[in-house]
Parts: structure tokens; sequence; C-alpha cells
């Protein structure tokens, strides 16, 4: 019973645990493939691309294969009438092979090599493009912390969390920025969910590498001042972090995003530290440590 109710809270964040959006959307007549297809060739898997990709190949050569086939016995050295040879033979006309053993010898067959001649650079063209875009787009490999901390800093209340980065360069200028959403009821009895941006001790780095310890003091100005675990339960509260940053390496713009809820929200605890020096003075960051946290005494506000 406990697990399925933390399946159905998990089940109304906004955004999953790890960046995806999780919002259905109804009314609205969109197709990805329709309106903007270059953006569903960027944003669906290598799996599905270079799928679609394959059995789009076959079946413009299957078109052109039936083609030749239909002009009759336009084909040197093809057996008439054999849809293999007309299809092999598309296939070397349209990645501009040229073996040479088979060749048109009609007009009709001509005409559609030179037709299927434009279409294959075309096609080339806009598949290395789009592959290339793919692989450059700019991706962060920032890890968040499994659970996100209230505990005590400097003798206050104090929401914290952990950021890392998992790549050996440096993110330049980076920025840290958390929202806070939850379920609310106007004056007017009218239900709304409400967004609160949180100040944050420090909500940025100018240079960022290792890890990064996200804090915001829980005082009277705080969404969070007074709030339990069983009313973030109620509101179904959760907590949004968003991660900016230029990637040295590539010079981009990165961002990554994580979300907690009350059932990851980790009351009276700290985390463990992380970060030691090597026997020759270096510092050391143990990754295998990033998620865990120790309790301490309760925190009285």
């Amino acid at each position: 019973m406990v697990k399925k109710r933390w399946q159905d809270r998990a089940k109304s964040r906004v955004v999953n645990r790890y960046g995806s959006f999780n919002v259905l959307r109804k009314g609205i007549s969109y197709s990805p493939w329709r309106y903007d297809p270059y953006h569903a060739l960027l944003t669906i898997s290598w799996g599905r691309f270079v799928a679609l990709i394959t059995v789009g190949y076959f079946i413009a050569n299957a078109i052109f294969a039936l083609l030749y086939l239909a002009g009759g016995d336009g084909i040197e050295n093809a057996r008439p009438g054999n849809f293999l040879d007309a299809f092999f033979f598309s296939v070397q006309t349209m990645a501009s092979i040229g073996y040479g053993a088979m060749y048109p010898k009609t007009v009709y067959a001509n005409f559609l090599v030179t037709i299927e001649s434009i279409i294959g650079l075309l096609i080339l063209t806009m598949a290395s493009g789009i592959m290339f875009a793919r692989f450059s787009l700019p991706k962060a490999r920032v890890i968040f912390s499994r659970v996100i901390l209230i505990t005590t800093h400097n003798g206050l209340p104090t929401l914290m969390l952990r950021v890392a980065n998992k790549r050996q360069n440096w993110i330049l200028e980076a920025q840290v920025r958390l929202t806070i959403v939850r379920n609310e009821l106007t004056k007017e009895g009218s239900f709304m969910r409400r967004f609160y941006d949180v100040p944050l001790v420090r909500s940025d780095s100018p240079l960022f590498a290792l890890s990064w310890s996200v804090m915001h003091t829980i005082d009277e100005s705080s969404p969070l001042y007074g709030v339990t675990q069983q009313k973030m339960i109620e509101d179904e509260m959760e907590i949004l972090v968003i991660f900016t940053g230029i990637d040295e390496t590539v010079s981009q713009t990165i961002h990554a995003r994580h979300s907690y809820i009350p059932d990851e929200t980790v009351w009276n605890a700290r985390f463990v530290d992380i970060l030691t020096r090597t026997s020759d003075g270096k510092r050391c960051i143990d990754y295998s440590k990033f998620h865990d946290f120790v309790s301490i005494k309760d925190i009285n506000y």
C-alpha cells in the first residue's frame, strides 16, 4: 500500500526524476512528424533514428526498383523482370557506387538514373546533416543527489542538495535555480498549481568541476517556512532544479533538470563528505558516496 501511494505521487510530478516532462497533453492536434519533422528527428532515440533511416532507404530503393522494372529490360546485365537485380542496381545508383557490371541501356532507364542520383544526393546531404546535428547537440553530464535534505547550516534550517559534474572538464558560468511547485486554493476557492522561486545561498559558480552543495535557508520569507513532510504530501509539493552552464570543450550552453517529491525529501540528515586529499596532497572526490547521508538531531524552527 505504501509503495502504491508513492507511485501515485510520483506519477503526479511535473518533471520526472531525470528531467523529462511528465504531463499529458490533450485537446490539441499537434503531430511533430507533420509540423516539426526536423525537431522530431533530433529528439527521437538513436535506435529509432537508425531504424527510420534504414527503413526509408530500403523503401526508396524498392520504389525505384519497381520503376526500373516498369520500363522493361532497361538495365544491362540484369535479369529481365528480376526485382533483386533492379533493387541492387538502384542501391548502386543512389549511393553513387557504380561497379560497372550493371548500367542503364535505354533512355527511360537513364532518365530514372538521373532522377535517382539527384534524390540520392539530397537524401545523403540531409541524413548527414541531421546525423551531425544529433552528435553535436550539447548534453550535460550532471548528476543530482537522489534525495534532497532539510538540515541545519550555520544554526539555521536549510534545504540542501548535491550537484556534480561527471565529465573531466570545467563548466563555466554554472547556475542553479530552484522552484517549488505546490497546490493552492485561492480565496475564491479556485485550484491553482503555484510556482515559487527559491533564493539560494549561492546560485552561480564561475568554474564548476567537482561537487556543489546547493542550499536554501528556510526563514520567514521562504515558501518552506513551517512546512512539514505531511504538509508537503498534502500539497503535492515538488521541488524543481534547473542547472545551466557553458561547457568549455564545445563552448555551448548545457542544461540539466531534476525534481524531488516529498518521498525523496529527507529530514534531519546531512550528506556524507566526499571530498578528500590523497597522500600527495591532491584533491579527490568519491562519487560512490555522492548520494549517502547520515541522520542528525532534530531541527527545531
